[in-house]
């Protein structure tokens, strides 16, 4: 896969030569930079999301179950002080454009919480393969995953399914969760996942993959930030806003992808970024 393929983009315009990235995605369904962050830089996230996380585990709608005592709560831009820092990261700028083209969007941002006791997720993918990515062999979307802790075997780690984005089959329920015969396919695949403080994963959300049980005490954080690219419409299920101040103090190429309205106050936001099955217990 040569990044130069993609319309309006061309290797020599991009921060980063993320070629072998792109391969990655096409190849694996995902991709990964180590220490693209600070520590310090993560564990700021770490307590914004912490915060958020009580907050919203306070009222009604604030958090939806992806599991037993598993959880994830979308949340807006001004929540996380390192926000600029992350979409404006050069290997995540140049992976957006090279991936999906100059004209993506950054359409969601919130975060996973397995807690003590969270099982195995049934493997499943994040929604139906688009008709892009069917019939043409093209990804049209992004998810990048940032811990804010440093991953140990006992917390139950992410484990991915590699090369499998390009399944599907009327026998996916809801067109995201295979069979329980395929399950073998998928156990030979995965990998486990271990990233630290700092680090940055990119990958296609339709590659097959599961949270894992957490044996420990403590929480695994990881935010997420989605991107499209032109064709897609995950934003339909997000609703991320920015308020007017702190639209005016993005930087211009940081308010060309960002993708949500601009309001006067932030609401709180009730989920609905659901996915069946989720709520089911040891796959």
């Amino acid at each position: 896969m040569n990044v130069q393929t993609f319309p309006g983009i061309d290797v020599r315009e991009l921060d980063v030569d993320v070629s072998p990235d792109v391969e990655a995605l096409y190849r694996d369904g995902i991709t990964a930079r180590k220490g693209a962050f600070s520590e310090a830089w993560a564990d700021r996230l770490g307590e914004d999301v912490n915060t958020a996380f009580e907050e919203a585990m306070g009222r009604p709608g604030g958090a939806v179950g992806r599991g037993p005592n598993r959880f994830y709560v979308e949340i807006h831009p001004e929540q996380i002080r390192g926000f600029t820092e992350l979409v404006e990261h050069p290997w995540v700028r140049s992976l957006c454009a090279a991936t999906l083209g100059p004209d993506y969007r950054i359409v969601e941002l919130g975060f996973d919480v397995p807690l003590e006791g969270a099982v195995n997720q049934p493997w499943h993918r994040d929604f139906p393969v688009p008709d892009e990515t069917r019939l043409e062999r093209r990804l049209t979307s992004l998810a990048f995953n940032v811990t804010t802790v440093d991953t140990a075997e006992d917390m139950g780690p992410f484990e991915i399914a590699l090369g499998t984005q390009w399944d599907d089959g009327p026998e996916f329920e809801h067109g995201m969760f295979p069979p329980k015969s395929h399950y073998a396919r998928y156990q030979e695949r995965a990998v486990r996942k271990y990233p630290r403080r700092g680090d940055i994963s990119a990958r296609t959300a339709l590659t097959i993959h599961r949270g894992t049980t957490n044996h420990s005490t403590a929480t695994r954080p990881v935010l997420v930030l989605g991107v499209d690219g032109p064709e897609a419409n995950n934003g339909d299920r997000h609703d991320t806003a920015v308020t007017r101040a702190y639209w005016d103090g993005l930087p211009a190429r940081v308010r060309r992808h960002l993708d949500c309205p601009v309001v006067d106050e932030l609401t709180p936001m009730t989920q609905k970024h659901t996915i069946e099955g989720l709520v089911m217990g040891d796959a």
